[in-house]
């Protein structure tokens, strides 16, 4: 069938409609690798009650922005979204697709334009992570589209080039039969410079601690720019509060070094196997400027925290610092990372929310500032505001993909900071926080779109809140 692209939407699919029948207007249809404005000829895949999905067979009238792709992969592979359409347009798309949610979820109408901050569009990513298959042959590469399935890929145009030198390396020790059964995925980590490489191994529960080593080595010599190889086998464990399935990870070795330091404009980093650090290598210095210029005051509180990033340039403006971060492994580094004036947090953001202004005492950290303290016995939670107990001046909360939530969104309200950052990887979560935030008189004063993910449908994001 022909349809009509009318808008592209949050996950990089296209949005055309079904002909009209007698209960009004068709159905909506989502189709992957078009732009609006397009006329494309397309077949249904899935058809649900209240929509269907469609798979591209040919452009009838193509857009003015459509380009050939830079990956040989594209439109196969899971990675890509966008490649189709020149960087320009795709940074409009995003900021439309940033504006609507907005619209549409927080009923939020901009007063100041979104402000854009461009990529380069290619070897950009300072961590990519490939799966791996070691029988019947060796591959490795990325999910296909909509699926578990393995695309086999030996270069990614998106990640840096040594983080592709160590992809070559991988099918280099892998056709030479070296690479161990049982390893599900290998993560390459580049510093900011691009000349050292942290590699991190995820194995299933068959993999064997000797045969990963005796691979692991073998990974270091065909590349001597890795520092170290830190390989980790999962295994679950069912907690008996919530009988839910948890990823738990018992390390299986570490070679050589465990951590990389990575130089940004302000500081410089240790960021250990398995925490988190920002994926974009030009971006960085910019993303944190956006955080954190113009804000200084007394205290600042940075929510998912993660190594530092953003805590250790606001250290520079604020008398006092407290960052809470819930990984044990990030929360080692952002302790090694922060300055005198800054403390450290292990917990999860609504926990530390709930225990230090829902009432209790318990132990906050690495500082004894007593700033954020928990209440004293008998104290009213009225009480927070009177002298004595001190309110941020700055909360930053920069959250994974599922956003705040309402419990922790209207947390952070009440702490009555006259300015929050949130910064966002997800618009729809995004939205649907602000409306908490704004229905508790905040207002936003700017609003960021961070391109840290080209080619891809991902969207960084930064709202600066005041009231």
């Amino acid at each position: 069938m022909l349809l009509n692209i009318e808008k592209l939407i949050y996950g990089g699919d296209g949005l055309a409609r079904l002909p009209a029948d007698e209960r009004g207007r068709g159905k909506a249809v989502f189709a992957p690798f078009v732009l609006a404005g397009e006329k494309v000829e397309a077949a249904l895949t899935e058809e649900k009650s209240g929509f269907a999905r469609a798979q591209l067979k040919a452009i009838v009238e193509p857009s003015p922005y459509r380009v050939a792709p830079g990956c040989p992969h594209f439109g196969r592979c899971g990675g890509c979204h966008y490649q189709h359409a020149s960087y320009e347009h795709q940074l409009e798309i995003k900021r439309e697709i940033l504006r609507e949610n907005l619209r549409r979820i927080a009923k939020l109408e901009l007063q100041s334009e979104i402000m854009v901050h461009p990529s380069p569009p290619w070897n950009y990513r300072n961590r990519s992570r490939l799966q791996v298959q070691t029988a019947p042959e060796f591959a490795a590469g990325y999910y296909k589209l909509r699926s578990h399935a393995l695309l086999p890929v030996e270069e990614c145009p998106i990640s840096s080039p040594l983080v592709n030198r160590g992809i070559a390396a991988l099918w280099a020790t892998g056709r030479a039969g070296k690479a161990a059964a049982g390893v599900a995925e290998v993560e390459f980590f580049a510093n900011a410079e691009d000349t050292e490489l942290l590699v991190e191994v995820s194995c299933r529960t068959e993999a064997r601690r000797a045969a990963v080593r005796e691979w692991a080595e073998e990974l270091i010599t065909a590349l001597p720019e890795i520092q170290g190889v830190a390989a980790f086998r999962d295994t679950k464990q069912e907690t008996q509060e919530t009988q839910e399935a948890q990823e738990a990870q018992e390390t299986l070795l570490h070679i050589g070094a465990g951590e990389l330091t990575y130089r940004t404009r302000q500081a410089a980093f240790r960021v250990s196997a398995g925490a988190f650090f920002q994926t974009n290598r030009h971006l960085i210095d910019e993303l944190v400027s956006v955080v954190t210029a113009g804000c200084s005051g007394e205290l600042a509180v940075d929510f998912y925290a993660g190594v530092g990033l953003f805590s250790t340039a606001l250290a520079c403006n604020f008398r006092h610092i407290v960052s809470v971060e819930s990984s044990q492994t990030a929360a080692a580094d952002l302790a090694h990372n922060l300055p005198t004036n800054g403390e450290a947090v292990r917990a999860a953001t609504e926990h530390y929310l709930k225990r230090e202004f829902g009432g209790g005492r318990t132990d906050r950290g690495t500082s004894n500032s007593g700033k954020l303290g928990g209440e004293k016995p008998g104290e009213d939670k009225r009480d927070r505001d009177k002298p004595g107990r001190e309110r941020p001046d700055l909360v930053v909360v920069d959250p994974p993909r599922g956003g705040l939530g309402e419990a922790v969104a209207r947390a952070v309200a009440d702490l009555s900071a006259p300015r929050i950052t949130y910064v966002s990887c997800d618009p729809a979560t995004l939205a649907r926080d602000l409306v908490m935030l704004l229905g508790a008189g905040y207002r936003v004063e700017e609003a960021h779109l961070i391109d840290l993910f080209p080619q891809t449908y991902h969207l960084e994001s930064v709202m600066r809140l005041v009231r």
